[in-house]
């Protein structure tokens, strides 16, 4: 499938414009639909399964957008200063980007934190006729309570470095405060486009509370595939990447044109 690089602005309030780093994965033919994709926490575009995920929803019509949230990847900025406003910002300007280059986005879809991420920003895209979320949780609490036992200075002195995947961040208290008083649930009840939800009964980062959470409290219609045995990023059983990728593509074409 054809592949295309890209690289796009992002602007927050009171900062200068960030540039991102994106991939394109398009299908041979003109696209039957478009999707944005957001990665998880401390993760990039380019992990085995939303790699994956997006280049079979290519072969299946679907024109994918996944990109890089700011100081991760390719993309420009400082992690340490990004927080789950500037990933909303991120996506924001995704989305404009598909927009322009493409076509509106009709498919939305996020993991883990990119997941939250996706749903507290979802009802601002008009052209948006699903979302999907893998593993995401149903608070931002979470996280916080995982960063301070990874290394409790950041809460005693105001900043750290946490070691993730193997690979060390420095985070700043700000970061906590932000997703300590980010609401999410009010966002996910406030929800009414279809929404698909992945998680893994065995989670061992974001338990299948949370799932359980997404499906009692999402506005919309929704619908939960559990799966038994995937880890977080889905590496443990590979073949859940195919099956989740067949099955979005599934639902997305039984959905009303009109959302």
């Amino acid at each position: 499938m054809p592949v295309r690089r890209v690289q796009f602005d992002s602007v927050s309030a009171g900062a200068a414009p960030t540039s991102l780093a994106g991939i394109f994965d398009l299908p041979d033919e003109s696209p039957v639909a478009t999707a944005v994709f957001a990665h998880c926490f401390t993760c990039t575009k380019d992990i085995k399964a939303i790699a994956r995920i997006s280049r079979l929803l290519s072969r299946h019509g679907i024109a994918v957008l996944r990109f890089d949230f700011r100081g991760l990847g390719g993309s420009k900025g400082v992690f340490a200063d990004s927080n789950f406003l500037t990933n909303q910002d991120d996506i924001r300007a995704a989305v404009a980007f598909m927009s322009n280059e493409i076509a509106p986005p009709q498919l939305l879809i996020g993991h883990s934190l990119g997941g939250a991420a996706m749903m507290a920003t979802a009802p601002e895209f008009q052209s948006a006729r699903g979302l999907v979320t893998l593993a995401a949780p149903s608070d931002t609490t979470h996280l916080v309570q995982t960063l301070l036992r990874l290394n409790p200075a950041i809460g005693t002195e105001g900043q750290g470095d946490v070691v993730i995947g193997g690979m060390t961040h420095h985070v700043k208290q700000q970061m906590l405060d932000v997703l300590q008083n980010f609401d999410l649930p009010a966002a996910i009840k406030k929800l009414t486009l279809p929404h698909l939800i992945f998680h893994s009964k065995v989670d061992q980062t974001v338990a299948i509370e949370h799932a359980h959470n997404l499906q009692d409290w999402t506005g919309g219609p929704n619908l939960l595939i559990t799966l038994g045995d995937s880890d977080h990023l889905f590496i443990e059983n590979p073949g859940d990447v195919r099956m989740i990728a067949d099955f979005i593509q599934a639902w997305f074409s039984g959905l009303p044109a009109d959302g």
